[in-house]
Protein backbone atom coordinates (compact mmCIF):
# COMPACT_ATOMS: atom_id res chain seq x y z
CA UNK A 1 0.00 0.00 0.00
CA UNK A 2 0.92 3.54 -0.81
CA UNK A 3 0.42 6.98 0.30
CA UNK A 4 -1.58 7.76 -2.55
CA UNK A 5 -3.53 4.78 -2.36
CA UNK A 6 -5.12 5.98 0.76
CA UNK A 7 -6.93 9.11 -0.95
CA UNK A 8 -4.14 12.08 0.16
CA UNK A 9 -3.90 14.75 -2.13
CA UNK A 10 -0.70 14.72 -4.56
CA UNK A 11 0.88 17.78 -2.51
CA UNK A 12 0.25 16.20 0.60
CA UNK A 13 2.29 12.87 -1.31
CA UNK A 14 4.63 15.03 -2.72
CA UNK A 15 5.98 16.15 0.73
CA UNK A 16 6.15 12.56 2.30
CA UNK A 17 8.14 11.13 -0.24
CA UNK A 18 10.39 13.91 -0.52
CA UNK A 19 11.48 13.29 2.53
CA UNK A 20 12.72 9.31 1.58
CA UNK A 21 8.85 7.86 3.50
CA UNK A 22 7.19 5.80 0.94
CA UNK A 23 4.87 3.24 2.35
CA UNK A 24 2.87 4.17 5.36
CA UNK A 25 2.57 2.71 8.98
CA UNK A 26 -0.13 0.08 10.43
CA UNK A 27 -1.46 3.30 12.29
CA UNK A 28 -1.14 5.43 9.21
CA UNK A 29 -3.02 2.60 6.92
CA UNK A 30 -5.92 2.74 8.98
CA UNK A 31 -6.63 5.68 10.07
CA UNK A 32 -5.68 8.25 7.08
CA UNK A 33 -8.95 6.94 5.07
CA UNK A 34 -11.41 7.15 8.27
CA UNK A 35 -9.93 10.70 8.91
CA UNK A 36 -10.60 11.90 4.97
CA UNK A 37 -14.26 10.33 5.13
CA UNK A 38 -15.20 12.57 8.01
CA UNK A 39 -15.86 9.87 10.49
CA UNK A 40 -15.20 9.54 14.49
CA UNK A 41 -11.89 7.54 14.88
CA UNK A 42 -10.32 5.66 18.14
CA UNK A 43 -7.06 4.61 18.02
CA UNK A 44 -5.30 2.48 20.62
CA UNK A 45 -1.52 2.53 19.28
CA UNK A 46 2.46 2.64 21.38
CA UNK A 47 4.36 5.16 20.84
CA UNK A 48 6.91 5.34 17.73
CA UNK A 49 4.60 3.93 15.22
CA UNK A 50 3.40 6.95 13.13
CA UNK A 51 0.51 8.04 15.06
CA UNK A 52 1.30 11.83 14.73
CA UNK A 53 1.58 11.76 11.47
CA UNK A 54 -1.71 9.78 10.96
CA UNK A 55 -4.06 12.45 11.14
CA UNK A 56 -0.97 15.30 10.50
CA UNK A 57 -1.06 13.94 6.88
CA UNK A 58 -5.16 13.91 6.55
CA UNK A 59 -6.21 17.06 8.16
CA UNK A 60 -3.55 19.01 5.70
CA UNK A 61 -5.69 17.85 3.01
CA UNK A 62 -8.55 18.82 4.76
CA UNK A 63 -8.10 22.25 5.52
CA UNK A 64 -5.85 22.55 2.46
CA UNK A 65 -9.25 21.04 -0.03
CA UNK A 66 -11.44 24.20 2.02
CA UNK A 67 -8.82 27.08 1.41
CA UNK A 68 -9.17 25.95 -2.23
CA UNK A 69 -12.61 26.22 -2.11
CA UNK A 70 -13.08 29.59 -0.79
CA UNK A 71 -15.26 27.90 1.98
CA UNK A 72 -16.07 30.63 4.87
CA UNK A 73 -16.96 27.51 6.89
CA UNK A 74 -13.52 25.51 6.52
CA UNK A 75 -12.54 23.84 9.61
CA UNK A 76 -11.69 24.95 12.74
CA UNK A 77 -9.27 21.91 14.30
CA UNK A 78 -8.44 21.70 17.70
CA UNK A 79 -5.54 19.28 19.02
CA UNK A 80 -4.89 18.42 22.25
CA UNK A 81 -2.00 17.73 23.67
CA UNK A 82 -0.38 15.80 27.26
CA UNK A 83 1.76 18.97 27.19
CA UNK A 84 3.68 21.80 25.40
CA UNK A 85 6.60 19.71 24.96
CA UNK A 86 3.69 17.10 22.43
CA UNK A 87 2.80 20.23 21.07
CA UNK A 88 6.07 21.66 19.39
CA UNK A 89 6.51 17.72 18.09
CA UNK A 90 3.09 18.44 16.40
CA UNK A 91 3.34 22.25 15.07
CA UNK A 92 6.71 20.56 13.43
CA UNK A 93 5.46 17.74 12.11
CA UNK A 94 2.61 19.70 10.56
CA UNK A 95 5.20 22.87 9.52
CA UNK A 96 7.30 19.81 7.87
CA UNK A 97 4.32 18.22 5.31
CA UNK A 98 2.76 21.49 5.08
CA UNK A 99 5.48 22.37 2.20
CA UNK A 100 3.05 22.29 -0.79
CA UNK A 101 -0.03 23.55 1.29
CA UNK A 102 -0.96 27.17 2.90
CA UNK A 103 -1.74 26.02 6.52
CA UNK A 104 -1.65 28.36 9.01
CA UNK A 105 -1.68 26.50 12.71
CA UNK A 106 -1.26 28.32 16.46
CA UNK A 107 0.63 26.27 18.98
CA UNK A 108 0.38 27.49 22.18
CA UNK A 109 2.61 27.20 25.06
CA UNK A 110 1.78 29.49 27.70
CA UNK A 111 -0.68 31.86 28.45
CA UNK A 112 1.09 34.85 27.62
CA UNK A 113 1.38 33.79 23.91
CA UNK A 114 0.03 35.73 21.29
CA UNK A 115 -2.60 33.56 19.46
CA UNK A 116 -3.33 33.87 15.95
CA UNK A 117 -7.46 34.09 15.27
CA UNK A 118 -7.23 33.40 11.77
CA UNK A 119 -5.52 29.50 12.27
CA UNK A 120 -6.76 27.17 10.91
CA UNK A 121 -5.24 24.56 13.60
CA UNK A 122 -5.05 24.94 17.08
CA UNK A 123 -2.31 23.16 19.45
CA UNK A 124 -2.26 23.09 23.24
CA UNK A 125 -2.21 20.96 26.12
CA UNK A 126 -5.84 20.97 28.11
CA UNK A 127 -4.07 23.07 31.56
CA UNK A 128 -3.31 26.11 28.89
CA UNK A 129 -6.47 25.92 27.18
CA UNK A 130 -8.43 26.20 30.68
CA UNK A 131 -6.27 29.08 31.71
CA UNK A 132 -7.13 30.80 28.20
CA UNK A 133 -10.59 29.79 28.30
CA UNK A 134 -10.71 31.31 32.11
CA UNK A 135 -9.35 34.64 30.61
CA UNK A 136 -11.47 35.03 27.72
CA UNK A 137 -8.06 35.29 25.45
CA UNK A 138 -9.56 32.09 23.19
CA UNK A 139 -12.65 30.86 21.40
CA UNK A 140 -12.95 27.61 20.81
CA UNK A 141 -16.72 27.33 20.01
CA UNK A 142 -16.28 26.91 16.26
CA UNK A 143 -14.01 23.68 16.80
CA UNK A 144 -15.17 21.12 14.10
CA UNK A 145 -12.58 18.89 13.92
CA UNK A 146 -11.42 17.71 17.53
CA UNK A 147 -7.87 15.69 17.86
CA UNK A 148 -7.05 14.38 21.39
CA UNK A 149 -3.70 12.83 21.25
CA UNK A 150 -3.02 11.22 23.42
CA UNK A 151 -5.92 10.31 26.24
CA UNK A 152 -3.99 7.84 28.33
CA UNK A 153 -1.60 10.47 28.83
CA UNK A 154 -3.32 12.85 29.26
CA UNK A 155 -4.78 11.25 32.43
CA UNK A 156 -1.55 10.21 33.76
CA UNK A 157 -0.34 14.22 33.81
CA UNK A 158 -3.68 14.46 35.78
CA UNK A 159 -5.51 16.81 33.26
CA UNK A 160 -8.46 14.75 32.97
CA UNK A 161 -10.53 17.73 34.73
CA UNK A 162 -9.27 20.49 32.65
CA UNK A 163 -10.14 18.12 29.48
CA UNK A 164 -13.57 17.90 30.28
CA UNK A 165 -14.25 21.31 30.77
CA UNK A 166 -13.16 22.00 27.34
CA UNK A 167 -15.56 19.42 26.04
CA UNK A 168 -18.40 21.31 27.37
CA UNK A 169 -18.03 24.39 25.74
CA UNK A 170 -16.73 22.97 22.10
CA UNK A 171 -19.55 21.78 19.48
CA UNK A 172 -21.77 18.80 20.00
CA UNK A 173 -21.74 18.46 15.92
CA UNK A 174 -18.07 17.96 15.22
CA UNK A 175 -15.20 14.51 14.04
CA UNK A 176 -13.83 13.37 16.89
CA UNK A 177 -10.29 12.10 16.66
CA UNK A 178 -9.10 10.44 19.53
CA UNK A 179 -5.34 8.34 20.02
CA UNK A 180 -4.68 6.58 23.57
CA UNK A 181 -1.16 3.79 24.25
CA UNK A 182 -3.66 1.90 26.35
CA UNK A 183 -6.94 1.14 27.51
CA UNK A 184 -8.02 2.61 30.70
CA UNK A 185 -11.11 2.39 32.61
CA UNK A 186 -10.44 5.94 34.30
CA UNK A 187 -10.91 7.40 30.82
CA UNK A 188 -13.84 5.04 29.37
CA UNK A 189 -16.59 7.71 30.68
CA UNK A 190 -14.71 10.46 28.81
CA UNK A 191 -14.88 8.22 26.04
CA UNK A 192 -18.25 7.64 25.48
CA UNK A 193 -18.67 11.19 25.93
CA UNK A 194 -16.57 12.53 22.88
CA UNK A 195 -16.79 9.75 20.16
CA UNK A 196 -19.95 8.33 18.43
CA UNK A 197 -19.87 5.28 16.65
CA UNK A 198 -15.88 5.58 16.06
CA UNK A 199 -13.95 3.37 14.08
CA UNK A 200 -11.75 1.54 16.14
CA UNK A 201 -8.21 0.34 15.53
CA UNK A 202 -5.76 -1.16 17.40
CA UNK A 203 -2.01 -1.23 16.43
CA UNK A 204 -0.21 -4.41 17.86
CA UNK A 205 3.54 -3.18 18.69
CA UNK A 206 4.73 -6.61 18.13
CA UNK A 207 3.28 -6.65 14.35
CA UNK A 208 4.47 -3.09 13.51
CA UNK A 209 7.81 -3.68 14.92
CA UNK A 210 7.80 -6.83 12.50
CA UNK A 211 6.43 -5.12 9.56
CA UNK A 212 8.73 -2.06 9.94
CA UNK A 213 12.27 -4.09 10.02
CA UNK A 214 10.94 -6.50 7.12
CA UNK A 215 10.04 -3.23 4.66
CA UNK A 216 13.11 -1.56 6.11
CA UNK A 217 11.34 2.02 5.21
CA UNK A 218 11.34 4.92 7.18
CA UNK A 219 8.97 5.91 9.97
CA UNK A 220 6.65 8.87 9.44
CA UNK A 221 6.57 9.75 13.06
CA UNK A 222 7.10 12.49 15.65
CA UNK A 223 10.73 13.18 16.34
CA UNK A 224 11.96 10.98 19.47
CA UNK A 225 14.98 9.70 20.58
CA UNK A 226 14.91 6.26 18.59
CA UNK A 227 18.27 4.98 17.52
CA UNK A 228 19.21 1.32 17.15
CA UNK A 229 21.86 -0.45 19.39
CA UNK A 230 23.93 -3.14 18.59
CA UNK A 231 21.55 -5.88 19.48
CA UNK A 232 18.45 -4.02 17.64
CA UNK A 233 20.56 -3.58 14.24
CA UNK A 234 20.42 -7.55 14.39
CA UNK A 235 17.04 -7.78 14.78
CA UNK A 236 16.74 -8.41 18.72
CA UNK A 237 14.82 -5.01 20.36
CA UNK A 238 16.77 -3.11 22.88
CA UNK A 239 15.74 0.01 24.91
CA UNK A 240 18.17 2.62 25.46
CA UNK A 241 17.78 5.71 26.95
CA UNK A 242 19.12 8.99 25.39
CA UNK A 243 19.59 12.40 26.82
CA UNK A 244 20.21 15.29 24.45
CA UNK A 245 23.15 18.52 25.05
CA UNK A 246 22.16 21.39 24.33
CA UNK A 247 22.08 21.83 20.28
CA UNK A 248 23.63 25.20 18.61
CA UNK A 249 21.41 27.20 16.00
CA UNK A 250 22.73 26.76 12.33
CA UNK A 251 23.57 30.16 10.82
CA UNK A 252 23.94 28.63 7.59
CA UNK A 253 20.62 26.66 7.75
CA UNK A 254 19.27 30.09 9.09
CA UNK A 255 20.30 32.10 6.24
CA UNK A 256 19.16 29.30 3.54
CA UNK A 257 15.84 29.32 5.59
CA UNK A 258 15.23 32.97 4.99
CA UNK A 259 16.60 33.53 1.38
CA UNK A 260 14.67 30.80 -0.19
CA UNK A 261 11.20 31.24 2.18
CA UNK A 262 11.56 27.52 3.21
CA UNK A 263 8.31 25.88 4.67
CA UNK A 264 6.35 28.81 4.53
CA UNK A 265 8.03 31.19 7.08
CA UNK A 266 7.28 28.02 9.49
CA UNK A 267 10.44 25.96 9.20
CA UNK A 268 10.59 22.98 11.84
CA UNK A 269 12.71 24.37 14.70
CA UNK A 270 14.74 20.60 14.82
CA UNK A 271 16.12 21.79 11.18
CA UNK A 272 17.30 25.19 12.27
CA UNK A 273 20.45 23.45 14.86
CA UNK A 274 22.85 21.45 14.84
CA UNK A 275 25.58 19.61 16.56
CA UNK A 276 22.51 17.75 18.75
CA UNK A 277 24.58 14.90 20.29
CA UNK A 278 22.96 11.78 22.45
CA UNK A 279 24.14 9.69 25.07
CA UNK A 280 23.49 7.01 27.10
CA UNK A 281 21.58 7.47 29.86
CA UNK A 282 23.72 5.89 33.05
Amino acid sequence: MKFADLGLSGKTVKAIEELGITEPTTVQNDVIPSILQGKDVFTIAPQGCGKTCSYVFPLLDIISKANEDDSHCGPNILIITPDSNQSVVVSDQLALFNKYHEINESTLKDRDEHIDTEANVVIASPDLLVDLLDSQKIDLSGTNILVVDDINLIKKKKQLDNLKRILEILPAEKQNIVYTNRRSRETQDILDKILKAPEEIKVDKGKEQEAQQASATPVAQEASAVEKSPASAAGKPATVNRKFQAPQADKEALEMIKKYNSFNGKTPDFLTYKGIVAYDEK
